[in-house]
Parts: C-alpha cells; structure tokens; sequence
C-alpha cells in the first residue's frame, strides 16, 4: 500500500482536500489529530509534560493547556524544541501505526509540517502539497480564526515557504479560489492515479 503525504501551509485547504480523499474511501492519518489525542484529558504525552512544563500547563481537565502552551513556545525557541522532543517521537510512532493498520489501496497521510520535518519525506511514497498564494492564506486565517494579519504572516514565517513546498512536492492542488467542484475534480484526477500506482 503506498502512502501519501499531504501537505500545505496553514490556510492552504488541506482539511478540504483530505476530506475529498475520504469521501473516496481512502484512509486518512491526520498528524494533526494524533496531536490532539496525546495531548487530550490523560494523553500519552501528558505525565512528560507536566513533568517537563509544570502543573500549570495541565488544565483541569488533565488536557494540555493549549492556549498557555502556544503563549509560551511562540516566544520561546527552546521551550518549543523541549516540547516537540516530548511529541514528535509520539505523533511518528502513532502515525506509523496508524499507516500500517490501514484499510485501503492506499492512504492519505495528513502532515502539515511535512516539509519544515525533514525526515517525513523519506517516510511517504508520494507527497501532494495543496498550494495557494500567501494572501489567500492571510484572508482565509483572518476570517476563519479571527487572527490579525499579523498573527497569520508570524506563522506563516515559521512554516516552509511556497517554494520549499513545492519543491518537495510530486503532485500539487492550486486551491486559490477554487470551487469545491473544481477541487473534487483536481481530487478524483489524483485519486485515480494514485490507485492506478498501487496496483502497479
């Protein structure tokens, strides 16, 4: 079963164009959502985290305090490398997982950060990157976050830019102002080809 990697930046479509994917019956594996789930009430990753931050970056619940996490690591380069050192190691081993206990011709790994990683490349057989320009992302951010303009380009800054995606890539999604349709076509394209090379 070949796995694919897709990838783009934040505000990019990505979640639309994995759920297209799904719609078609192929599996997802959203890094994304394992994140949530280790850092979630009582989470894989939550005794080295306390342990590591401190009780107060538990909240109540015995979830991650999310929004104290992202105030601390967005400032704080070593803070965010103690962080993914406790993560990364988790989301790569459920990830793998995840791949091999899917159900399919093929699946879709969703990996955000797929490019700034550096290893995930060797670890997918393909990788899709959904592609658009830097002020559809701002506008998309804005709108659907509330983020200020500026919020959405500091993170933009931190991700691997357009080119560096594209790259990476060996097939690409332009989502700029494309319709839901356009992009249903754009996935059903790539859907069959990638069907077409795992029966290869």
């Amino acid at each position: 079963m070949i796995a694919v990697g897709l990838t783009g930046g934040i505000g990019s479509g990505k979640s639309t164009v994995a759920d297209l994917f799904a719609a078609r019956g192929v599996p997802l594996v959203d890094t994304d959502v394992i994140a949530h789930r280790i850092t979630a009430p009582h989470g894989i990753a939550m005794a080295a985290i306390a342990a590591q931050f401190g009780p107060e970056f538990v909240a109540a619940d015995g979830s991650m305090d999310r929004a104290r996490m992202r105030a601390l690591v967005f400032g704080d380069e070593a803070a965010r490398k103690r962080l993914e050192a406790i993560t990364h190691p988790l989301i790569r081993a459920e990830t793998e997982r995840e791949t091999r206990e899917a159900n399919g011709p093929y699946v879709i790994v969703v990996v955000p950060l797929l490019v700034e990683s550096g290893s995930w490349k060797t670890r997918v057989d393909r990788v899709l990157a959904v592609d658009c320009s830097v002020e559809t992302q701002i506008a998309r951010v804005m709108r659907r976050n509330g983020f200020t303009r500026e919020q959405v380009l500091a993170i933009i800054a931190r991700q691997a830019t357009r080119e560096a995606r594209l790259a990476a890539a060996d097939d690409v999604i332009v989502n700029d102002g494309a319709t839901l349709e356009t992009l249903a076509q754009d996935v059903q394209t790539l859907h069959e080809r990638y069907l077409a090379l795992s029966r290869a």
